[in-house]
């Protein structure tokens, strides 16, 4: 039996005045996903999260079978552990994002200090390529980096910093969940969150006088003129998925979130040059072949950051379609040549929309398609009559030997 989690990042949503009232996976043309669908279980999720800071890897780390509020540390250490970055479980890891600030009421005025007066004008430092935003956080280290406080790029906007042996209480706040807002009242609180608040605003002071940031609005692009310092954590030691459940498995993933959170769990992590750039048709490549040697592969993906950010939802249903056609088809129709295997594809909300994640699980191989009309969408997974089920339970239902 081989065993296959894939998950759709971001794909759910509201009904939309633009598609009829529909969300983009009911405006899709998904046959593959609505294959698993009406062959296996529809049903809604809940991540048992009771005082965890809701973060990315989050459903991730509870659907491999981990207790978020014993095992989740927050973005930061995922990332830490894709990158290999070291980090002891006395070191806070915090995700180090590239964001474009902006003065109330835009042009004409000028940001003397952080605070009511600053917008947060775009999350993503208007989708900085890796190249430009790599030399503006190695101009950061090299200004404000020091014993204790340690600057990383990643890739795009997403960047670390780790604060050897540092507060562990400090509130920090989702850029995206500002945007468009003064950021007076997401800005770090708590015990520490001065030492975070004056790095941030002397990475401000850095980015937006350099001249890639010149460069950038020259060419009619928003410049990357801060670091917004979030999802922190320390690092914890997972036990090994492979001695819980006699399995070796593979994560196949370029986000270096769910890399970590396969790493974390002890899954050998696919080489990114083997996945193009992210490409959904690389993925399943790179599925199938781990299949060759692995019982178990993970599998994430999700729109382009493009896409998530943008407000073009013909966009997003061409990206579900895309998602359907390029990386589940493939799959499955591999899986289905190999003999019997299990999967679960999962489902949930772009950052900042509310809403329970869904699921498809069932098995596949030899068997025929089901009967059952219904589709993989919101509102079928709503509708239907299994229970919402316990995501860190569903490992063991998951990669049962019955």
């Amino acid at each position: 039996m081989k065993y296959v989690i894939v998950q759709a990042g971001g794909m759910a949503h509201h009904p939309q005045d633009e598609l009829g009232g529909r969300t983009p996976l009911q405006a899709a043309a998904t046959p593959f996903l609505d294959r698993l669908a009406q062959s296996g279980e529809l049903g809604q999720l809940m991540i048992p999260a009771d005082g965890v800071h809701p973060g990315g890897g989050l459903i991730g780390t509870a659907i491999l079978g981990y207790d978020p509020k014993k095992f989740y540390p927050g973005p930061g250490p995922l990332e830490a552990a894709s990158l290999g970055v070291s980090a002891t479980e006395q070191d806070v890891v915090y995700r180090c994002t590239m964001v474009t600030l902006a003065p109330e009421g835009g042009k004409g005025g000028e940001i003397k200090k952080l605070g009511p007066h600053v917008i947060m004008d775009d999350a993503t430092g208007g989708l900085i390529e890796t190249e430009d935003a790599r030399e503006l956080i190695d101009a950061i280290n090299e200004q404000l980096g020091s014993e204790t406080i340690q600057f990383y790029p990643g890739a795009g906007h997403r960047h670390l910093m780790v604060w050897v042996k540092g507060k562990p209480r400090v509130i920090c706040t989702d850029p995206q969940s500002v945007l468009g807002q003064s950021i007076a009242d997401a800005l770090p609180s708590g015990d520490g969150a001065d030492i975070l608040r004056k790095l941030m605003e002397a990475a401000y002071f850095i980015l937006r006088d350099h001249p890639i940031n010149d460069e950038r609005v020259a060419a009619g692009k928003k410049p990357a003129n801060c670091l917004w310092l979030w999802g922190e954590g320390r690092a914890v030691v997972w036990p090994s998925l492979a001695e819980r459940y006699q399995i070796e498995g593979a994560v196949v993933a370029t986000n270096d979130v769910h890399r970590g959170v396969g790493i974390s769990a002890g899954l050998e992590a696919v080489d990114p040059d083997r996945l193009d750039g992210g490409d959904l048709r690389a993925k399943a490549t790179a599925a199938l072949e781990e299949f060759a040697k692995k019982d178990f592969v993970y599998v994430h993906a999700k729109l382009t950051d493009e896409v998530v950010h943008g407000t073009d939802m013909n966009a997003k249903v061409r990206g579900v379609e895309e998602f359907d056609r390029h990386l589940v088809g493939p799959l499955i129709e591999g899986l289905d040549k190999q003999g019997p295997y299990r999967f679960l594809v999962i489902c949930d909300h772009t950052a900042g929309i509310e809403g329970p994640a869904f699921y498809a699980f069932g098995e596949g191989g030899g068997k025929g398609a089901g009967t059952v009309t219904r589709r993989f969408t919101e509102a079928d997974a709503i509708a239907s009559s299994t229970p919402a089920r316990d995501a860190t339970m569903f490992a063991n239902k998951f990669f049962s030997k019955s």
